[in-house]
């Protein structure tokens, strides 16, 4: 009953609206411009919120939508979470150098990173945001956020394999200083030659090199799911901001875990 008195009171919590404010301090704090340039954009006629055009001195609160001329404005301090598609190819990293970055290939308009990779050879759903909070809580090993994968491998899926999948693989990498034994997951065999796995840890690569020290070779790897988020029928490169009962979930997964201090055993 305490779980759910708390998880209720967290869902509440992040439901709640900020108070209005003036839209020449919302275009002022996104960024956009001064105030008082903000107030001759908006007595120009080219300000808009929710499809109507804006009146000096109105106020907007979260949820409205804000534009100056086709561009929309979001404040800094308004959360987006996002469903990100990544093709095969393009790369998790804020690296400029990296011509294939996730960033330049969203080239979203407002400051967002990623809450957990995909490799450049992986993919699938990345969920993308600018709430720092929340990236922190999904990227703590010891809540063992759940995450499923699809995969193809390049022979037949035995019993045999499927079983030392599921109980954990010892794998090795001298070069990254990496020697573990994977937590027991969860692993089903979907045809010949793919399966489905769902981790609740998240080791560099882990489940090439998991396939790797049984002898198997991945030729595709695409994750479907991050905790509640399904990867849906969005299309490689597509993307959606999270509905509000995904939010609520994910929200309050993160802060309930937090605040309970849980800590699987399996750790």
């Amino acid at each position: 009953m305490e779980c759910l008195q708390l998880s209720n009171r967290i869902k509440e919590e992040f439901l709640q609206k900020s108070e209005p404010v003036r839209l020449n301090k919302y275009l002022s704090e996104a960024g956009v411009c001064s105030r008082r340039e903000a107030d001759r954009l908006i007595e120009s006629g080219i300000v808009t919120v929710d499809g109507k055009t804006a009146a000096p001195g109105m106020k907007v609160e979260d949820g409205q939508e804000v534009r100056v001329g086709k561009k929309v404005v979001k404040s800094k301090t308004e959360k987006t979470v996002l469903a990100v598609y990544k093709p095969a190819g393009i790369v998790c990293t804020e690296d400029k150098r990296e011509k294939k970055n996730i960033i330049r290939f969203l080239n979203y308009p407002v400051r967002i990173t990623y809450a957990g990779r995909l490799d450049k050879d992986s993919e699938g759903l990345l969920i993308m945001t600018n709430d720092g909070d929340l990236i922190n809580g999904m990227m703590r090993a010891r809540y063992a956020h759940e995450k499923e994968y699809k995969v193809r491998v390049n022979k037949e899926v035995t019993s045999e394999f499927i079983e030392k999948m599921s109980r954990g693989v010892h794998i090795r990498d001298k070069e990254k200083n990496l020697d573990a034994v994977t937590r027991p997951c969860t692993v089903k065999k979907t045809g010949k030659y793919t399966f489905s796995i769902i981790l609740t840890q998240g080791l560099n690569r882990q489940i090439r090199r998991m396939c790797e020290a049984l002898g198997y070779k991945v030729d595709v790897l695409k994750r479907i799911r991050i905790m509640n988020v399904e990867l849906g029928d969005l299309k490689p490169g597509q993307v959606r901001e999270l509905t509000e009962q995904e939010l609520k979930e994910l929200y309050g997964t993160v802060k309930e875990r937090e605040n309970a201090g849980i800590s699987r055993t399996s750790e």
